[in-house]
């Protein structure tokens, strides 16, 4: 394809895009709804029109046992635990707002390296407890999924989820 056409395919590409940014920006189109907490940087779950975008989630973490005042929460468990305790939440996050595990459509998995495994992310690990929530005779829903390996987690976190659910058309 000759370089102006492909030009121009690229520049209708980006005008074709651009009025559904627009309509989400001015009210004019999709209804946007954010929740979170008023003092985060960042909303915890947007509505888009039929779908709802969960910030990334982490797993449970707590202050050590007899630790001294002040020392600062870990996480915890290996990256099956973390990612069962991720999978949780976001479940639970799903449900306050109406939906299910069966309603997410796309998910993005960032794994950091495990110090117990010489710092390999934990593929398998992250993988077993992930069966457990999607792809079961219960849930059959098995999301477009991305899974990256990442330098580090907020406070030593294995595991990190975000997704995006849909809303189900009432019949």
């Amino acid at each position: 394809m000759p370089m102006p056409a492909r030009i121009t395919l690229a520049l209708c590409g980006l005008m074709c895009a651009a009025p559904l940014a627009l309509s989400a920006d001015t009210g004019s189109g999709v209804e946007v709804r954010r929740t979170g907490a008023p003092q985060a940087p960042f909303s915890s779950a947007v509505w888009a029109g039929d779908l709802l975008f969960l910030s990334g989630t982490l797993g449970e973490s707590r202050v050590p046992e007899g630790a001294p005042a002040g020392t600062p929460a870990v996480f915890v468990g290996d990256t099956a635990v973390q990612t069962r305790s991720v999978l949780s939440r976001i479940k639970k996050s799903l449900e306050d707002q109406g939906l299910t595990l069966g309603d997410v459509v796309q998910m993005n998995v960032f794994l950091a390296g495990d110090p117990k495994l010489d710092d390999k992310m934990d593929f398998g690990g992250m993988n077993t407890a992930y069966r457990e929530f999607f792809g079961t005779a219960e849930q059959p829903n098995k999301p477009a999924r991305s899974t990256v390996q990442v330098a580090a987690l907020v406070g030593g976190a294995l595991v990190e989820i975000d997704v995006v659910a849909a809303r189900p058309k009432k019949p």
